[in-house]
């Protein structure tokens, strides 16, 4: 069989390792118009803030290794046109120029993301970073060293997280985001409070609610963000905005959402039965509502991509979805997340409640405790576990994937209540906080 993976960053990695692992015989050839492959962008912010000594730590795969394998890398082309109904593809050698025309019998397709870059006057400024490529990441790096008061556009994980790092490399940081709360798409307006206050006790100047609506250059020439609210100065701004997907090449020949990205079936197979797409190119099946979401998180890219990698052999391991499981370190705290938040679950029109449980982690007559903060997220129709948001000192964000595998087998806060869990007073009660919270819900319906 031959096979061709356009762009490889998680995805395309797995895919074509899975496929060489299980198919060594297979003819796979990659097209990346990039210089590298499976770089990490979460760590730019651990780069950043000094945690990795070196970027090149980022990258767990290199062209090399995956041509050791025996794939046909071809880095630095730029893939111009994909005929899906003769099963040819148009290239560009992005150093020489030259095109060349190839073609498949199944294409896996893992062009990934790029940064959702507002249409905002004045934006291409060469002070205005944006933020998840490794030419990104230098940059972002380099001008750290010159660069004071920088202001971050954009409340999500990436924009948090470069808040911090910059926080604690003694920057004067400044956080807009449009919306009332941070981390919007992972915890609610409550939750979210906590990481604000955070941010504020170490420095970060915090504005919700304010749209940028351009970028200019003051008298000082520092740049000058404006918003429907106010008027903002920094030395560098850097924009986490949020991915579109970058799925151009197949628009018209296979089923896309709203977003631009591909929808694909239970064993990441499109709507044309050779292609597969895995990856930020691609949708997921969120399993708290059931329906298909764009969720460009690397978790699900390589989950997804080694699927494709076994699937083009026919339907072989079905695609079990995600719940979007996350966690974030915030100094020294962990945030974490899995499923819907009860914002999103209304707004799926699901008749959601949730519960809060606030209290020690482990006893109090231990040498040591830390506060915990849960809040469960549930079906007040049938009891089912929705989602769940956990704050603490204590590294919680083991508890979330707990909560993400009781999503994935459709557990109701009865089943959670008393599920099997360990005691030892190092660790928690004689309850563990995920059954108690659980307790709490169903104390809560009973009433």
């Amino acid at each position: 069989m031959k096979v061709i993976v356009v762009g490889c960053t998680h995805a395309g990695t797995a895919a074509v390792e899975q496929i060489l692992q299980d198919h060594p015989d297979t003819e796979i050839t990659v097209y990346e118009r990039d210089d590298n492959i499976s770089f990490l962008s979460c760590g730019i912010a651990l780069y950043l803030g000094k945690k990795v000594k070196h970027l090149e730590d980022m990258f767990y795969a290199s062209p090399k290794d995956l041509e050791k394998l025996g794939a046909k890398v071809h880095m630095k082309y730029d893939v111009l046109k994909i005929d899906s109904e003769n099963k040819t593809v148009m290239c560009e050698d992005m150093s020489t120029h030259e095109i060349i025309n190839d073609s498949y019998d199944k294409l896996i397709m893992t062009t990934g993301s790029t940064v959702a870059v507002p249409p905002i006057m004045g934006i291409s400024d060469t002070r205005i970073l944006m933020c998840k490529s490794y030419a990104q990441a230098q940059a972002i790096y380099e001008t750290a060293q010159k660069h004071r008061h920088i202001t971050i556009v954009g409340g999500g994980y990436i924009g948090v997280e470069l808040a911090e790092s910059y926080a604690n490399t003694e920057h004067d940081v400044t956080l807009i985001q449009s919306r009332d709360q941070v981390l919007n798409n992972y915890i609610d307006q409550d939750m979210s409070q906590n990481v604000i206050d955070l941010l504020k006790e170490h420095g970060v100047h915090v504005y919700l609610n304010e749209r940028v609506t351009g970028f200019d250059r003051d008298d000082d020439e520092n740049v000058l963000i404006e918003t429907n609210q106010d008027d903002h100065h920094a030395d560098l701004v850097i924009v986490c905005t949020g991915f579109v997907p970058n799925t151009e090449l197949l628009r018209g020949q296979v089923d896309m959402d709203r977003h631009g990205a591909i929808i694909i079936n239970n064993y990441t197979q499109t709507s044309n039965p050779d292609i597969y797409a895995a990856g930020d190119a691609c949708t997921v099946n969120f399993n708290p509502t059931g329906k298909p979401a764009y969720m460009p998180l690397a978790t699900n890219a390589i989950r997804q991509g080694a699927l494709a990698g076994l699937n083009i052999f026919g339907d072989i391991q079905k695609y079990m979805g995600t719940q979007a499981t996350s966690a974030m370190e915030l100094f020294g705290n962990t945030i974490a997340s899995t499923g819907l938040t009860l914002r999103h679950a209304l707004d799926n029109e699901i008749n959601a409640d949730a519960v809060i449980y606030h209290d020690y982690y482990r006893p109090n007559y231990m040498p040591s405790t830390e506060m915990l903060t849960i809040k469960l997220v549930y079906n007040k129709d049938n009891h089912l576990i929705l989602g769940a948001q956990l704050f603490s000192k204590h590294e919680v964000a083991q508890s979330a994937n707990t909560i993400s595998v009781c999503i994935q087998n459709k557990n109701t806060i009865e089943d959670l209540a008393f599920m099997d869990m360990l005691f030892q007073p190092n660790y928690d009660n004689p309850f563990n906080y995920l059954n108690l919270v659980a307790q709490q819900a169903v104390a809560k319906e009973s009433k």
